[in-house]
């Protein structure tokens, strides 16, 4: 049963068979609360996810996410550009029947959906037309039935409880922090963590530094890479709209050339954030016990070539500089901008 398990009879022996289709632009709550609900119904569902070339989600990508979701269902998938509502072609019908065929040569027993489209769908390509869901009775306050794919591309953000885990991974950002030393990462950090409500990734070298207090290898630096980016994705799982991380990999091979006049393809190649923050070094340079560079000349060398790892790494970023308020302004300002 493509993508679902062996097939099994319903109680009184009779195979059902039931037909959804949709966009999923994105999947949500509501989505998935009527596909749940038709599968509950039926011995065998199948799912139809449709687009067009030039939809702000890709169709593949809709695809992939909903065979993730619905294992237990046949997902299957039309892209071709075809007419989309009866009055833009007067054979608007015959070809969605020839869709539907294709995708569901069996009978259809149940035809589902959770609008009144459904009511002429299932007269065209057969089957019981089950309205499910509360859209159907006008229920538009209620927080499944009133959710809508426009409304969750418009602002992720607001609806993020009701997105399935690949959809949420889709919309979150992250925005690293990435900067010579004591240029204020951490404090910047736990400033926009606090307006935002942000989960942060703290610096795994700091903490690597403090308990093993030895002058860093190779292996050391490579570990600190590795470390960091699993907290990273570790940490995302759980993370809101909003991830920021105190270092990545970048300031790590930034780190390894400083230090060792090397620069690791490993590090340059683990997976980025969405923004860099790079930090000016124009605030005081503080002792905490784990810096390395008291010296201006070290300082001024290692900020340019922590700023040319962001450059060779073709990554987007944004300069902030200015002391307390003025450097959280320029921050939120760059973070506000992403999402324009």
């Amino acid at each position: 049963m493509g993508q679902g398990g062996a097939q099994r009879r319903g109680n009184c022996g009779v195979m059902r068979r039931g037909f959804l289709l949709g966009k999923f632009m994105p999947p949500h709550a509501g989505h998935m609360a009527l596909i749940r609900a038709a599968r509950a119904l039926v011995d065998e569902l199948t799912v139809l996810v449709c687009w067009l070339p030039d939809d702000p989600i890709a169709g593949e990508v809709r695809l992939a996410w909903m065979r993730d979701l619905l294992p237990d269902c046949r997902v299957l998938g039309h892209g071709q550009v075809v007419p989309q509502a009866p009055g833009d072609s007067a054979d608007f019908w015959p070809i969605w029947r020839g869709i539907v065929a294709a995708a569901h040569p069996e009978s259809i027993d149940y035809l589902f959906a959770g609008e009144d489209y459904g009511a002429e769908l299932a007269a065209q390509v057969g089957g019981l037309f089950v309205p499910l869901g509360g859209r159907v009775l006008g229920l538009v306050d209620d927080p499944l039935s009133g959710l809508s794919g426009s409304g969750v591309r418009a602002d992720p953000a607001a609806h993020w409880a009701y997105l399935p885990k690949p959809v949420q991974a889709h919309y979150r950002r992250t925005i690293c922090l990435h900067g010579a030393e004591s240029t204020g990462k951490t404090t910047l950090a736990a400033a926009l963590a606090a307006e935002t409500g942000a989960m942060t990734v703290g610096e795994y070298g700091r903490s690597h530094c403090e308990v093993h207090k030895a002058p860093l290898t190779r292996d050391d630096l490579l570990l600190i890479g590795r470390a960091q980016q699993a907290m990273i994705a570790a940490a995302a799982e759980w993370a809101g709209p909003l991830l920021l991380t105190d270092t990545d990999a970048l300031m790590t091979a930034a780190w390894c050339e400083m230090l060792l006049g090397e620069r690791p393809q490993e590090l340059m190649q683990a997976p980025k954030a969405d923004l860099y923050l790079l930090l000016e070094p124009d605030l005081p340079w503080i002792d905490d016990g784990t810096r390395f560079f008291a010296d201006p000349a070290d300082r001024h060398k290692f900020a340019r070539i922590v700023a040319q790892v962001l450059d060779d790494a073709a990554v987007p970023f944004v300069r902030i500089a200015g002391q307390g308020p003025e450097r959280l302004a320029a921050a939120r300002a760059a973070i506000g901008a992403l999402n324009d």
